[in-house]
Parts: C-alpha cells; sequence; structure tokens
C-alpha cells in the first residue's frame, strides 16, 4: 500500500492519490480492531492430554448446565440421545428423558403429521421450531447451534470458557446501546445474550457447589465433547496401533539379527 501510495505521488495524481490515502487509513482501522479484544488465557483442560479422558461426572454437570440454561436459546441439532448412553446418563435414564419430549413425526397411513414421544434415536429438541421464529424471539439475531461451537471459534473452550465468565461493568467511555452487554472477550466488547450464569443458577445432583466459574467448566467440557464424542475411542485406537507398532518393530529388528546372525559371526580364512 506504502509503495503505491509513493508512485501515485510521484506522477502527481491528487485524486489517485487521496483515494488511496482513504484506503489506507481504512485498512489501518480495519487491522487494529482487535486491540478492542482481550484474548483469552490457556487454561489446563484436562481432558486434552495425549492419554487422557473426559470427565464424565463434568459432563454430566455439563449437560445439565445446558439443559437448564442454555437449552432455552441455542440448539445442539448433531447430538442425539443415544450418544449420551454411557457418557452422562444411563439407558434407562435417557429413556425416560426423551419420552418427555414430543417430536413431530410422520406421515402415517394418512398423509398426516403428528406427535409422538421421543425415543433415543431423536436429536436434542430445538428451542424454536425454524430459524424465523428464533430471530423473531431474540430481535433479529438467531442464537448459533452449539453442537460445533468449541471447534467454531479461535481458542476453541478457552473463549467459550472466558466469555461466560467475563462479563462485567463497562470501563468509562464505552458507551453500551441498549439491549447489549459488555464483554470484553467478544470482538467489539458488546454482546446481546445476557450473562447467562449464576452463582447457584443450577442444583448439582452430585452437590457440586454451582458457582459460575464451575458451570462455566463443566457446561464447555460438556459443548467440547459434543464437537468431537469420538475423542476417547480415538486415543485409545491410537495407544493400541502405536502399541502394534512397537510390538512390530521390536521383531522385526528380532527378526533381522536372527537371519543375518550367521553372516555377521562367521570367520572367513585366506589360505595361500
Amino acid at each position: 500500500m506504502a509503495s503505491r501510495l509513493r508512485s501515485v505521488l510521484k506522477h502527481g495524481n491528487k485524486a489517485a492519490a487521496a483515494a488511496a490515502a482513504t484506503v489506507g487509513t481504512a485498512a489501518a482501522s480495519v487491522t487494529f480492531l482487535s486491540d478492542d479484544v482481550v484474548h483469552p488465557l490457556h487454561l489446563p483442560w484436562v481432558h486434552t492430554g495425549l492419554m487422557s479422558s473426559y470427565d464424565c461426572a463434568s459432563l454430566r454437570r455439563g449437560f445439565h448446565v445446558y439443559r437448564q440454561v442454555c437449552a432455552t436459546c441455542h440448539s445442539l441439532e448433531r447430538i442425539h440421545y443415544r450418544e449420551l448412553v454411557g457418557v452422562t446418563h444411563t439407558t434407562d435414564e435417557l429413556i425416560e428423558m426423551s419420552s418427555e419430549v414430543d417430536f413431530v413425526d410422520g406421515p402415517n397411513d394418512e398423509g398426516e403429521m403428528f406427535e409422538r414421544p421421543g425415543k433415543l434415536t431423536d436429536p436434542l429438541p430445538s428451542p424454536y421450531a425454524n430459524e424465523e421464529s428464533g430471530r423473531a424471539a431474540n430481535g433479529g439475531a438467531l442464537p448459533p447451534d452449539l453442537s460445533l461451537m468449541v471447534k467454531a471459534r479461535h481458542a476453541g473452550q478457552d473463549y467459550l470458557f472466558s466469555l461466560l465468565t467475563g462479563y462485567c461493568e463497562p470501563p468509562a467511555g464505552k458507551p453500551m446501546m441498549p439491549g447489549l452487554y459488555y464483554n470484553p472477550y467478544f470482538p467489539g466488547g458488546a454482546i446481546a445474550m445476557p450473562p447467562p450464569l449464576s452463582d447457584g443458577g443450577v442444583d448439582y445432583e452430585d452437590g457440586t457447589p454451582s458457582t459460575i466459574s464451575q458451570q462455566a467448566k463443566d457446561v464447555v467440557e460438556f459443548l467440547n465433547w459434543c464437537s468431537e464424542p469420538e475423542a476417547d475411542g480415538r486415543k485409545k485406537s491410537a495407544a493400541q496401533y502405536m502399541l502394534a507398532i512397537g510390538f512390530t518393530a521390536v521383531m522385526t529388528g528380532y527378526y533381522k539379527r536372527f537371519k543375518w546372525s550367521p553372516y555377521k559371526t562367521r570367520a572367513i580364512s585366506y589360505l595361500k
């Protein structure tokens, strides 16, 4: 941009120079917009280790936080009840949980749609029937689906944890439009979602204190599981593969020494 501006100035085209200067100023302003965002710190998530797995107790609490808090606005369209079996709840608990929700199915033999109790093969219910109703209920903004939210955001789970726990009063000189809330981790600092978590906002079944940070940690870990539910199985399979490769390497080396030992230990004498 600077070399192009010098070239324009050298040839004396003032109008083009002014236009180039305007574009350069706009580019600079866009570049420095990120200065208004606080970057989240890297947190020591236990389940991210090579040989670590998800904490099922935390996943159960996180699913509870999602159902009690997040599910009022956000959906998990890619997660089905059957995928939670053995992860957050037992089969009987999930059958009972899914049966509490009515799903539209059909058509029947008469060509009409009908409602039926949910079953394990159904996805988790969406809070809105369609995108238009979701926008109408939230002032034109559609709450995003959370199935892949951890993968869709830079810094993933660190960002989501910081966002959920980062609400505060705006600094002096920071104007806030009505209906917006200040969060330094959100681009621009103004977010339409009100603070979703509060101390004691949910009651954990295992008696864990439901502080804001505890709720945020649990629901973020659950959302991370939603984004890659196969992670534990992938790590287990990788460990088995590495064990098989290591055994194969050892046996290959032993077989090589066995086959070549007669040649490497033989003595050759030359007689005149």
